[in-house]
């Protein structure tokens, strides 16, 4: 391993069993050794397949990382990326020794904290001033050297008042400060950062970030990153690798690797849906499925009914892709003409938001239209669309819906120019 490399991971490899039996059965095992003892292949490396939660296997044996191989240097800052169930956090285990692979080898130089869930490493029964000893003593400190470091970590986590409480009392938000400062100011040659930093708010995220910055630049420390907040990843990280089923998809300048990652992500996003029923066709109007931070969001919506709709109710809502409503508008409520007076056969909606306040992610849209006493249709998961670039915790605002109107049932339809 050269001089400027600080991490490098050879064929790593993680075989786990399914069901409710954890690593194995017995007859298992003794195959195992009766193979190792003769000088031949673990048999068990040859079944299981990839980590692939779409998909039903036939396998007892699933794959979650198989042969990765990476190096990271001196104060770089590698970002690792991609969807829930990729191998992200197994990875990140392996690297911080808290599993070991099932082939493969990485070889270190340094000591590495590791930050992987909320209070990694804390004992809940101590005080936060002894876990901070106790983390030290783990990183091979010496007591005087985390003495000395104490008073800035207790600032940094901003939880002076509890420090002398015992951890169990803590809620997530103080034991991610705190434990995010113990990493970083105990001088690990290595600091491992998992999803972990969103349980923090905003501002300690802020200097979360910043510290990694810090500590990277101005101390050559190297940081490994796994988030799926990419405006962050993007600032952070000098260099990404993509993970996809356990396998490395792609590694290069952090970039390209984003590039990479939001191609896979809205491959199957729809900016348009055509239904058979009252709401024949809906689309983003002068937007692909990609749409920017505080671009105008419009949503063109064309219903046609053999009977006539009095009160008419158009609404929207938008969810992430966990199906966790957002936010949802209708024009019964934002609306300012009074459309929902007439009779509408036939005709066509727009939904628009001026300015399209959202984390940069993923969202999908549910379509509902009702009479003003129930829901008359309502499309599922209608829409897709993706935020990009950078976001702050402003509240959507600015909304106003425009209905064109088509009272005979015979009138050709002709969609406005603009839609796409």
């Amino acid at each position: 391993m050269s001089k400027d490399i600080i991490l490098k991971a050879e064929g790593i490899s993680k075989q786990y069993r399914l069901g409710e039996v954890g690593t194995g059965t017995i007859s298992h095992d003794l195959n195992r050794w009766w193979a190792k003892i003769r000088g031949k292949e673990d048999p068990y490396l040859r079944i299981g397949e990839s980590n692939d939660r779409s998909t039903k296997g036939s396998s007892d044996y699933v794959w979650a990382l198989q042969d990765i191989n990476f190096e990271v240097k001196k104060g770089e800052v590698l970002g690792i990326i991609g969807k829930n169930g990729a191998g992200k956090s197994t990875l990140l285990k392996i690297l911080s020794r808290v599993t070991n692979p099932t082939t493969g080898s990485i070889k270190t130089k340094g000591r590495i904290a590791s930050l992987l869930e909320v209070g990694t490493g804390f004992n809940g029964e101590m005080t936060g001033r002894e876990n901070i000893f106790l983390n030290g003593a783990i990183l091979g400190m010496t007591k005087k050297e985390i003495t000395g470091k104490l008073e800035e970590i207790i600032e940094f986590s901003g939880c002076q008042r509890y420090i002398d409480t015992p951890v169990k009392r803590y809620s997530s938000g103080m034991t991610v400060r705190l434990a995010f400062a113990v990493a970083a100011f105990l001088e690990p040659e290595i600091l491992v950062v998992d999803e972990v930093l969103a349980v923090g708010d905003a501002e300690f995220q802020k200097k979360a970030i910043g510290k990694m910055q810090d500590i990277s630049k101005t101390d050559g420390r190297t940081v490994l990153f796994v988030s799926h907040n990419m405006a962050a990843v993007k600032s952070l990280c000098t260099r990404g690798i993509v993970l996809e089923h356990g396998k490395v998809k792609f590694t290069g300048d952090i970039d390209s690797c984003l590039s990479v990652y939001q191609d896979d992500s809205t491959a199957n996003l729809s900016a348009k849906f055509y239904g058979e029923k009252i709401i024949k066709y809906a689309a983003i109007i002068n937007q692909d499925s990609t749409l920017k931070y505080r671009s105008p969001f419009t949503l063109g919506v064309h219903i046609e009914s053999v009977i006539a709709i009095k009160n008419l109710v158009l609404g929207i809502v938008v969810k992430d892709l966990n199906d966790v409503e957002l936010f949802g508008i209708n024009n019964r409520h934002y609306s300012h003409d009074k459309i929902n007076e007439e009779e509408v056969f036939e005709g066509e909606i727009s939904i628009t938001i001026d300015e399209l306040l959202l984390f940069p992610g993923i969202y999908k849209i549910d379509i509902y239209l009702g009479d003003g006493t129930k829901d008359i249709e309502v499309v599922m998961d209608a829409i897709k669309f993706t935020v990009s670039e950078a976001f702050d915790f402003e509240i959507i605002n600015k909304l106003n819906f425009k209905i064109n109107k088509v009272f005979h049932q015979n009138v050709i339809w002709k969609y406005i120019e603009n839609i796409r």
